[in-house]
Order: structure tokens, then C-alpha cells, then sequence
């Protein structure tokens, strides 16, 4: 049990609402295509197999924009690379409505990947610099609650501005959202040991973890470790499965039980909201564990273990005659995800110090986004021939133990790389 320690302040808690405020836009921003699909698909006339394309260029900016990014939000400071990501992928997403065709659509989904790669690498790195190890991964199992937030505003907003004004007003409107929130994020945010409002004993309290050296931390040098390899490719593994959620869901809820625009937002708040106790959750289990004794390492793999076992029932979602009955496999399996997402994030803050946790985090999202690319791809040349989705919802069910499986192989422990160890 962790002793009682004197009251030290909140003010970080404020920083973690800024960062679950830019997660939900980035969400918002990058659900509404997906909601929209089954209305333009008609109103375009895309195939499943041009979706697929759509979805990919989307996936193949956003690994490229993490490749970068991650390195430049290290260099530049959260401040200035969240402000740059956030203005860049709110125009990118006001893009779309310029959109006629499957070219003109892939053009805008391609720019807004390579903006919204900037959101989880800045947040993780956020994270990392105003909160200790013990609590990191409830932070982030709160501001990953964010893109379940989003995917719940989406459905909510998106179908009656489209229904209403146009589903050109649909981008427009949800993309504006992201420019309000800058001028919070420069009236709020610093780095904790330079914000007047922080007071000495929170400050104390953030840095209590073994600070880390000074010393220069070559790109490189990063993807030599075992323990970057752990992360990426847990991420290439399970990352495909949340975009697959994200854009297909929609559509196989539209295609198996007639769930029609108008009628989609109760399915999809149902799956999200459950998504956001699975994200809290998750992060809060962890925790739970390490500030009871356990340790890093223990803790952080019980509750990602859980979560892997979790996903499995996904596999029925196809096969079950209710729409209600699919919606509970889907809400069970995207609370597990996000559960499991939250945890692996903090990982990286585990294995890594502080000024090459965004690095981490890009490298690790950008093979993240490689698989997705493959699934999207896969997914509309799978559903094109065959006409239904259980050899993907197979595929999503099964993914996380083999992840599970190889994270603990590579990363038997977690604990900070020496920086000798990296140079």
C-alpha cells in the first residue's frame, strides 16, 4: 500500500484535460469519413475496393508522419509541435469537403494523416514530463479516452449536420473545432518546471521518478534495442485492429443489419462509450497494482494480459443474429483495446527517458500505421470477394495474445534504458 503522502496539488490533471480535449478532436476529425461512407459511397460511387484506398492513404501518411514527427515534437517541445499538428490536420480535415472523387478523397485523407500522426507522440511526451511512472498510465488511459470521446461526438453531430446542411458542412464544422482548442493549449500549457502556476510540491511530486541524464540521444540509436522492437511491433499488431473498428464498423453495422445514417448513433455511443471505461480502465488497473506493491513490470503486463484475453469473443460479432448482441462483442472488444492501448503507451515511458519517449512513440505508432495500411487494404479485397467479415473479426480477436506473446519475449522486463546503454 502506498503510504499517504501531503497534498501536492492538481494542475497536472489540467494538463491531461488539454491533451484528452486534442485526442477527441483528432477523433472526431478522423471518424467523420467513416460514418459518412455508406451516404458517399452513393454519392461518389466508390467500390469496397476504392474505400480500402481511401483508408490506406490515410494509414500511409500517417506512418510517415510518425517516422518524422516523433523526432521533431523531441526537438521543438510538446508546445509548439501539438499547436503545428493540430492547426495542420484541422485544415486538412476542411479539406475534404473540396473532395469529387476516390483521387480528390485519398488526397485529403493522405494530409490528414500526416498531421494527426503529431497527436500521440506530443501526448505521450506530455505525459511523461508532468506525471510520475505511477500514475502515467491512468493519464494516459484518460486522455486515450479522448478518441472514444470523438467516435461518440462523431455519430452524434456528424449524421444531422450531413442530413441537414450537407456532408460537405460535415468536414467543415468538425474541422474548425481544432483551431478553438489552441488558443487553450497557449493559454494553459508549459513545461511543468517553468509554469507559474504549478506549486513547489507538485513540481516535486512530478519529478520524483530518477531524472534523467543530460545527454544527446541519437535517432538512430533507438531502433538498435530490443525494447523499441517490443513496442513497435505489439504496435504493428494491434494498432490495424482499432482502424479497422473505426472505419468498418459503420459499414458492417449498415451491411449485416441495415443500420442506416439516421439510425447509427446509438450502436456506435453504445461501442465508444464502453471503449472509454475499457481506456480508464486499463490505465487505472495498472496502476492499481503498482501503487500497491506490485512492481512495473508485473503490473503493467497483468493488465495488458487481461486485456488480450478480453478481445477474444470478438470472433462471434459476425455470427450473432442480434444487432445488440454484436454491439456488446464490439463494445467488449474495443474497451479491451483501448485498455490494452493505454498500457503499451505508458510502456514506452517504462523502457525509455523522458527526451526519446515521443521518438518511441512515433516510430512504434508509424509501424502501427504500416499495419493498418495492410488491414485496409486486406479488408476492402476481403470483403469485396467474400461478402462477409468473420475472417477479419477472426483476425481481430486473435492478434493480441500473439502481441502479448512477443512484447514479453523482447521486454521480459521494464525498465529505463541506461543512457549509456543508448549512446
Amino acid at each position: 500500500m502506498e503510504p499517504n503522502r501531503p497534498k501536492v496539488g492538481n494542475y497536472r490533471w489540467t494538463i491531461v484535460a488539454l491533451v484528452f480535449l486534442a485526442t477527441t478532436i483528432n477523433y472526431i476529425d478522423r471518424q467523420v469519413i467513416g460514418i459518412l461512407a455508406p451516404l458517399l459511397e452513393k454519392e461518389i460511387g466508390w467500390s469496397e475496393i476504392d474505400y480500402g484506398y481511401i483508408v490506406t492513404a490515410f494509414q500511409a501518411a500517417y506512418a510517415i508522419g510518425l517516422l518524422v514527427v516523433g523526432r521533431t515534437i523531441d526537438k521543438v517541445g510538446t508546445k509548439i509541435g501539438y499547436a503545428i499538428a493540430l492547426t495542420g490536420w484541422s485544415f486538412a480535415a476542411m479539406g475534404h469537403a473540396l473532395a469529387k472523387s476516390v483521387i480528390g478523397f485519398g488526397t485529403a485523407r493522405f494530409s490528414l494523416g500526416l498531421f494527426e500522426a503529431g497527436n500521440f507522440p506530443a501526448a505521450i511526451k506530455t505525459v511523461a514530463e508532468w506525471f510520475p511512472k505511477k500514475e502515467r498510465a491512468l493519464a494516459t488511459g484518460i486522455f486515450n479516452a479522448g478518441s472514444n470521446v470523438g467516435a461518440v461526438i462523431a455519430p452524434l453531430a456528424v449524421p444531422w449536420i450531413a442530413l441537414t446542411l450537407g456532408w460537405q458542412e460535415a468536414f467543415i464544422f468538425t474541422g474548425l473545432i481544432g483551431l478553438l482548442w489552441l488558443l487553450l493549449w497557449y493559454w494553459f500549457y508549459e513545461k511543468p518546471e517553468k509554469h507559474k502556476k504549478l506549486s513547489k510540491a507538485e513540481l516535486e511530486y512530478i519529478q520524483s521518478d530518477p531524472p534523467d541524464t543530460p545527454v544527446k540521444i541519437p535517432w538512430i540509436s533507438l531502433i538498435k534495442y530490443k525494447q523499441t522492437w517490443a513496442f513497435a511491433i505489439a504496435k504493428f499488431l494491434t494498432d490495424p485492429i482499432w482502424w479497422f473498428y473505426l472505419y468498418w464498423v459503420p459499414k458492417f453495422l449498415n451491411s449485416n443489419y441495415g443500420i442506416t445514417l439516421d439510425k447509427i448513433g446509438p450502436p456506435l455511443i453504445v461501442i465508444y462509450v464502453m471503449a472509454d471505461v475499457g481506456s480508464i480502465g486499463g490505465g487505472w488497473l495498472s496502476s492499481f497494482f503498482i501503487k500497491r506493491g506490485w512492481t512495473i513490470n508485473r503490473g503493467r503486463k497483468l493488465a495488458m494480459l487481461i486485456c488480450a484475453i478480453a478481445v477474444v469473443p470478438i470472433i462471434l460479432a459476425s455470427q450473432v443474429s442480434g444487432v445488440w448482441e454484436s454491439v456488446a462483442l464490439l463494445s467488449l472488444a474495443t474497451a479491451a483495446h483501448q485498455g490494452w492501448s493505454a498500457n503499451l503507451f505508458t510502456s514506452a515511458s517504462d523502457m525509455f527517458p523522458r527526451k526519446a519517449v515521443a521518438s518511441v512513440v512515433g516510430f512504434g505508432g508509424m509501424t502501427g500505421a504500416i499495419g493498418g495500411m495492410l488491414i485496409a487494404t486486406a479488408a476492402g479485397f476481403i470483403l469485396q470477394i467474400t461478402g462477409h467479415y468473420l475472417f477479419l473479426f477472426i483476425i481481430c480477436g486473435s492478434v493480441y495474445l500473439i502481441a502479448f506473446g512477443v512484447f514479453n519475449l523482447l521486454a521480459p522486463k521494464l525498465e529505463t534504458i541506461k543512457l549509456s546503454e543508448i549512446n
